[in-house]
């Protein structure tokens, strides 16, 4: 897939996650098989660009390209004016926010509120490919409500404007996460329109992955919540959609070393006050479905210092591994 001068090394993007796609997560997703990252979604609200947590959220130090921003706003000027602030903080991909779901973006009339009003989806998307240099993408759902799925009509405004990629979650914002994504608009979609197009919405799995990618004919698979606590998802994916073979799951020893990589990249980006409580979210779903592994979250989510989280978190591992091993 091609974005922009950026050539994507596979058929895998990270999916823009509030509070989870940070750059330890995005870097590590990379490094497990993620053929491109999103960032979080980043307010077009100028006054909050100074503050640590949206500067945190834009921060893209020794990230791999290509670097991509999520902008999200209401305002045509607003998002112009963020657009060009990222790509002159080092973004080489802006991305539009259109498929949040969250009723505090929809309450502003942005995220995926702003497909009810497609005269406005026209103002932003032009206003900000006309304010940067660099390629812009845009995320969508397949409309506002199941009575109103209008994903064609934004796609086609979207290409008119110059938008160089387009993602589609198979859910309305009225869905929201609820019942099961379709691909039949993401299919049409693809068929009618010339831009790279990428599937997002309920993949889990390799075999879903490639059944999705030969469905709708989209050009690459998005993925979000799959990969909270499995980001070796891409590598499994890739390999799939390259061999038809399935790689073995990760020996815990390796499970292990994932996760603490990840928590000492949490610690040295947040420092430790907020990196611990950033890296309690990632604990739980590393240990979800290991033995003893509530007990062990309830435990860990009372800790407030970076060496007795850490510590705990070896010894977890090390009781798993050693049952396993006695087992064997």
């Amino acid at each position: 897939m091609q974005i922009g001068p950026y050539q994507i090394s596979n058929r895998l993007v990270l999916a823009p996650m509030a509070g989870v796609t940070d750059r330890p997560f995005r870097q590590l997703c990379k490094r497990l098989g993620a053929g491109m990252a999103v960032s979080e979604m980043v307010s077009s609200n100028s006054l909050l660009w100074g503050s640590e947590k949206t500067k945190r959220r834009a921060n893209h130090d020794g990230e791999n390209e290509p670097r991509s921003v999520q902008i999200a706003g209401a305002e045509a000027a607003m998002m112009a004016e963020a657009a060009r602030h990222n790509a002159d903080n080092g973004a080489q991909i802006v991305d539009i926010n259109m498929g949040c779901p969250a009723k505090k973006v929809c309450n502003v009339m942005a995220g995926s509120a702003l497909l009810q009003n497609e005269t406005l989806v026209a103002e932003i998307v032009n206003s900000v490919v006309k304010a940067v240099d660099i390629p812009v993408t845009l995320k969508i759902r397949t409309g506002w409500d199941r009575d109103n799925r209008n994903a064609l009509n934004i796609a086609r405004i979207a290409e008119d404007a110059g938008i160089q990629a387009l993602a589609i979650h198979g859910r309305t914002r009225a869905d929201a996460y609820k019942g099961d994504a379709e691909y039949d608009t993401i299919a049409d979609v693809k068929s009618r329109i010339n831009i790279p197009v990428i599937a997002n919405g309920d993949i889990r799995t390799p075999e879903h992955a490639k059944h999705v990618l030969e469905y709708t004919a989209a050009d690459a698979v998005m993925i979000g919540r799959a990969a909270q606590g499995r980001p070796w998802i891409f590598r499994e994916i890739d390999h799939f959609l390259n061999t038809g073979e399935y790689l073995p799951e990760p020996e815990l020893v390796e499970v292990r070393d994932i996760l603490l990589e990840h928590l000492d990249n949490l610690y040295a980006f947040y420092g430790e006050y907020t990196g611990v409580r950033m890296a309690r979210k990632h604990i739980s779903w590393y240990s979800k479905g290991q033995k003893h592994g509530a007990a062990f979250r309830h435990a860990v989510n009372r800790i407030d210092n970076l060496e007795q989280q850490r510590a705990m978190v070896v010894e977890f591992f090390a009781g798993l591994i050693a049952k396993q091993d006695l087992a064997a």
